[in-house]
């Protein structure tokens, strides 16, 4: 009964997300409030576990994020390459559609994505402001790219750090096994993008014009500031990179950052405050609990382990299951929670293969899955619905099906080649 209970709140507010019939926030607290109320997710759990309750790491590494972007903004840095990217592309859409890719793919390995969706978004937003395009097309292609391009390392991607601490993968492990397909998948996101967007680039000559004649170096404010926020930054992503050196989560390394960052800039806190994306951080909080609901009434754990009991030991058929399966769960039900749930369950099929390499390619299946999961839906990765933020807090609002409706294309490609990839490398 209590299953039931929790499948139908969660249905019903997923649809309320999706048709945007109520706000999003209100619905996610809402749900999240029901949940709790019928006990559903126990109160105390709601706050304090681990697996169904609030992440705190993702939300304090948002808000560390949020408020060192904030604080960046300040010194005119984001005007400078908004400009630079623009006279770079000379306008030309998607041109500067592959350039915001590309900067965006590449950083995300490192950054983690949504640290570069959180850089490059407000970049994204003022370029096109410049140019008078609508920087919802940019902003969707950046997510995406990112949801790709993070996959490729242990950092880039939050369920690959939860998959990593699960099945003691390293940094190299990722690299050498998710890396090569990553940049083959990046390559045909870029072409296909051009399918997906065309219709919906712009090109204005008399925009074009002006930008050109800009001086981006006159956009810097502050270039002290810059120099110390610069360094700060790059203490954080040196910290992001170590994190399983030095043993210290990627949210307390954003938090010392931030507060790092205020200090050394000595700026006024309610300047960096107001750019914090509250509504995205509440969003969040009652996303974690919706699934929580799921997770504390066995809805998730029981789909785990009928997909666990029809595969027997057919290994090639509990990858394909892994990935497709995950790649669908993952687009409702949100990366994050969902990788964190289901590893468990992974890694008992795992303890029953009949070697070590065969165990490896079910966890690699399992990652693909998830990562490229995340582009199914508006809500289904954390760079999504920091996207979603940015450009709602800009004034260029992106609806979850104007968003969700490229995402399902990107996912169905990626899914598809990912799978013929673990075929080739792992079974063949």
């Amino acid at each position: 009964m209590s299953a039931l209970a929790a499948i139908a709140i969660f249905t019903i507010a997923f649809v309320l997300i999706a048709t945007e019939k109520v706000h999003r926030v209100a619905v996610a607290l809402f749900a999240a409030g029901m949940m709790a109320l019928l006990g559903l997710v126990p109160g105390k759990d709601v706050f304090f576990s681990e697996h169904a309750g609030i992440d705190w790491n993702v939300i304090f590494l948002l808000l560390g994020m949020m408020i060192i972007v904030g604080v960046i903004k300040q010194t005119g840095v984001f005007e400078f390459l908004a400009i630079w990217a623009a006279k770079r592309s000379r306008g030309r859409p998607y041109k500067l559609l592959v350039l915001l890719m590309v900067i965006t793919a590449v950083a995300s390995p490192f950054l983690d994505n949504v640290t570069t969706i959180m850089l490059v978004a407000p970049v994204t937003v003022l370029v096109c402001r410049k140019l008078g395009i609508p920087a919802a097309p940019y902003l969707i292609a950046e997510a995406l790219a990112s949801n790709i391009g993070g996959a490729a390392t242990l950092i880039g991607d939050p369920p690959n750090i939860i998959i990593g601490s699960r099945a003691g993968l390293t940094f190299n492990d990722f690299i050498v096994h998710m890396a090569p397909i990553v940049v083959v998948l990046f390559v045909l996101f870029v072409l296909l993008a051009w399918v997906m967007f065309r219709k919906r680039f712009e090109y204005h000559p008399e925009r074009v014009a002006e930008v050109m004649a800009l001086d981006e170096r006159a956009s810097i404010t502050d270039r002290r500031l810059l120099i110390r926020c610069l360094a700060v930054l790059t203490l954080v992503v040196t910290g992001f990179a170590l994190h399983a050196v030095i043993h210290v989560e990627p949210a307390i390394i954003a938090l010392l950052g931030a507060g790092l960052m205020v200090l050394v800039a000595r700026v006024d806190t309610s300047v960096y405050l107001q750019e914090v994306e509250w509504s995205t951080l509440v969003f969040f909080m009652g996303l974690f609990v919706m699934v929580g609901g799921l997770v504390e009434t066995g809805v998730i754990h029981n789909i785990g382990s009928w997909a666990t009991g029809q595969v027997g030991d057919n290994w090639f058929l509990a990858a394909t299951g892994l990935l497709f399966g995950s790649a669908i769960l993952g687009a409702f039900f949100d990366n994050i929670p969902y990788v964190a749930t289901m590893a468990p369950i992974v890694e008992d099929i795992v303890a029953m293969t009949p070697d070590p390499a065969t165990g490896q390619s079910l966890w690699w299946a399992f990652a693909l899955g998830a990562d490229f999961g995340g582009n199914g839906t508006a809500i289904a990765a954390s760079a999504n619905v920091v996207v979603l933020g940015i450009a709602a807090r800009s004034g260029e609002p992106i609806s979850f099906w104007q968003f969700t409706r490229y995402g399902i294309v990107t996912t169905v490609m990626t899914t598809i080649i990912a799978w013929g990839y673990v075929w080739l490398r792992y079974f063949t």
